[in-house]
Parts: C-alpha cells; sequence; structure tokens
C-alpha cells in the first residue's frame, strides 16, 4: 500500500479535527454569544427581557428556539443577544471572547460579522461600535497566543437588506479596512428585499477596489444567487446552497449543470456553507443530505462554516464531525475544505498564501503523520509476535 492511499484512508477523530488547522468565512457575531455572558451582560446593562437567567438553561433555550421551526421563535434569539451588545464594554467582551473560543477550537483564521447599525440603541456610534469589535477582536487574538492557539480575525461589516443604511455601512467598512475590517456584507431577509435594493452600496465597493459577500440562495434560490452575482459583482456567496436547484442529477448518477451552476464554478465564486444552520432553515433535511456532499464531489468552491455558534449549538469542529460522519470524509478532505476557505479570505494574495503553506498544510501533514506512526508502530508490534 502507497503513502498516498494510506493517507486517503485516514478517517479522523473528534481529537484530530479539533486540532486540524480551520478556516472560518460565516461567522455572525451576535450568533456566537457565551451563555453566561449573555447573563452577565444582561445584568450590568439592565437587559431584563431574558426567557433564563441560568446560563445552562439559557443555552438550552437558544438552541430549542432555533430549532423550533418557527421564524418569530428564531429571530427572538437574536432580540436577546443584540440586546445585551450595546455598550462598548458588552462589544469588546463579546469579541474578545468570540476570537478565544474560535482558537481554542482549532480556528486560524477567522471573518466574523456584524451589524453596527444594530447596537446603536445606547448612544454608541457606529465607528464606536466599529472600533469597540476590532479592540475585542485583537484583545481575544493575544490571548490566544498567551493560551498556546493562534488566530488572525478580520471583521464583515453587515448592512441589513430590509433597512437603508447600506451606502452608509459600505463606506464605513472603506474607512475602517485597513484597521481590522476586511469587507462587507448583507443579510436578513432574502424574499422581498433582493440585493439590488442596495446597488449604490456595491457599485461603491467596487469603485473602491473592496470585497464584499451577499447572503444569497439560503432560503429565496437560484434569482438571489444570480442577482448577487450578476447584478451585484458579489466575491462570495452567503449560503449559496440554493444552488443545488441548478443541478440536475440523472437515475445512473450523471449530472449536468444548468448555466448558473456552471458558472459559479467555473468562476471559482466561493460558496459560504453552513449545514447544521441549513438544517435549521429547512435548506436541507439532513447532513446526508445536505448539498455540500455533491457540490464537494462537483469541485466547487465549497466552505464549510458556522454561521450561528449559540443558536446551531455547533462550532468548525462539529460541523466537520458531522460531514465526516455523513460522508465518510477524511484528514484530506477538510484540509481541501480548509483550503478553498483561505483562499477565499478577503486579505491580500500573499497572506493567504503564507496562511495555506505555513499553517494549514504542515497542521494536516502533521496529523496525517502522527496517524501513520500510530499505525508503524501498532503494525511493528504484531510483525514481532509473529516472529
Amino acid at each position: 500500500m502507497t503513502s498516498q492511499s494510506i493517507q486517503a484512508g485516514i478517517t479522523p477523530n473528534p481529537d484530530q479535527i479539533r486540532r486540524a488547522p480551520k478556516v472560518l468565512l460565516h461567522d455572525h457575531l451576535d450568533g456566537g454569544l457565551r451563555p453566561g455572558t449573555i447573563v452577565d451582560l444582561a445584568r450590568e446593562t439592565g437587559y431584563a427581557q431574558l426567557p433564563e437567567s441560568d446560563p445552562d438553561k439559557l443555552g438550552l433555550w437558544f438552541r430549542e428556539a432555533a430549532d423550533s421551526g418557527s421564524l418569530e421563535r428564531y429571530l427572538e434569539t437574536f432580540s436577546h443577544t443584540v440586546g445585551v451588545m450595546q455598550t462598548r464594554d458588552a462589544l469588546v467582551r463579546v469579541a474578545r471572547e468570540c476570537a478565544e473560543d474560535l482558537a481554542q477550537d482549532g480556528v486560524v483564521y477567522a471573518e466574523v460579522r456584524y451589524a453596527p447599525e444594530q447596537h446603536l440603541d445606547a448612544g454608541l456610534s457606529l465607528e464606536e461600535v466599529v472600533e469597540a469589535v476590532t479592540e475585542g477582536f485583537r484583545e481575544g487574538e493575544r490571548a490566544a497566543r498567551r493560551n498556546g492557539h493562534r488566530i488572525r480575525v478580520g471583521a464583515l461589516l453587515t448592512a441589513m437588506r430590509h433597512a437603508a443604511r447600506a451606502l452608509e455601512i459600505a463606506e464605513l467598512a472603506n474607512r475602517y479596512r485597513d484597521l481590522g475590517v476586511v469587507g462587507f456584507d448583507i443579510a436578513g431577509a432574502e424574499a422581498g428585499f433582493p440585493p439590488t435594493r442596495h446597488l449604490d452600496a456595491f457599485e461603491y465597493l467596487k469603485r473602491e477596489n473592496n470585497h464584499f459577500t451577499i447572503h444569497a440562495g439560503e432560503a429565496f434560490g437560484l434569482p438571489s444567487i444570480w442577482q448577487a452575482l450578476q447584478w451585484c459583482g458579489a466575491d462570495r456567496l452567503g449560503h449559496g446552497v440554493r444552488i443545488i436547484d441548478d443541478i440536475e442529477v440523472a437515475a445512473d448518477g450523471s449530472v449536468k449543470l444548468g448555466r448558473l451552476a456552471s458558472y459559479v464554478r467555473d468562476k471559482r465564486i466561493p460558496l459560504e456553507m453552513c449545514p447544521s444552520s441549513n438544517l435549521q432553515t429547512g435548506a436541507a433535511a439532513s447532513y446526508a443530505e445536505h448539498p455540500i456532499g455533491l457540490l464537494r464531489r462537483l469541485h466547487f468552491r465549497a466552505t464549510v462554516n458556522t454561521d450561528n455558534r449559540l443558536m446551531s449549538g455547533t462550532s468548525m469542529s462539529r460541523e466537520f464531525e458531522h460531514l465526516v460522519d455523513a460522508f465518510g470524509y477524511t484528514l484530506d478532505d477538510l484540509q481541501w475544505f480548509s483550503v478553498n476557505a483561505m483562499k477565499s479570505a478577503f486579505i491580500p494574495f500573499d497572506e493567504r498564501l503564507a496562511m495555506i503553506n505555513d499553517v494549514i498544510k504542515p497542521g494536516y501533514a502533521e496529523l496525517k503523520s502522527e496517524w501513520l506512526f500510530q499505525q508503524t508502530a501498532s503494525t511493528s508490534g504484531s510483525l514481532a509476535t509473529e516472529d
């Protein structure tokens, strides 16, 4: 058996998945708070609307509300997290803990998004919100390093689709592009709020040679993806899971791509896929039926992401664990997803290349060699017994 065939069969265990260097492109700051932090901040800021005051019970409430199938209850979860993120100190703490939690989970690069316009209720300005979150990310990076982990976190500034501040937020993202903000995003309900409503923001960003992603193809389907790409010029697709609607799989297993799916694959447009979140929103019925399996096989530029870690009760490691269980993915597959994500990050090319060659590939190589030495030791022992 060749070393290549041995490596191809390495199915990682949970510990290896946690230690593997991972890259995260789609994670919402207000969807990843620690339950204990929510309780603390509610007490400190006078927020009195929490459904539970015990951190364990509150964490369970968030997951059950997100799993309920009720859009009203799902949206309520964010009213509570955003509700306690209205002061500078709260934003710094949440961002710091976000970076620490991701680093602890083996994430080496993350782009975390948030909507500055949602954190103004206590009198902060948009600029103060951005500066507080950026400070928190830097503190979290330093704390992670002291604990033996390395992570780099960039921010994506999100505008809400139903509001009218997209151009203002795009200009904000451009002002802070060399100070920790790596790009722009729009989020919110797709149906009734097409991305073309915010063409002025996207045209501005393109003129400024800046990066942006668009939530598209999660619930509304192919028209949302088409508009995000062909009208708005998105660099990446937030979710993009409904591109599967433009792919036909025949009974014999042969596959035919429609024009839009072909374009997405040919142009190597990154898909920020969030399996656990997609199950909650009904975009997929199970992990085994999630389109990421087919898209991986067809070599789309698929990436794996968390979306909202608190609401989905997930992490990057858990997302990978689910995919390993569903599709039998190996360390080679996890490396493929991680390199895909790093190639698609909104930082300069040379920095992406350094992360791939100096951090990601060596990290996976170490895991593979670790497994190989264990197997060699085991084989050597049995050979000695036979002699």
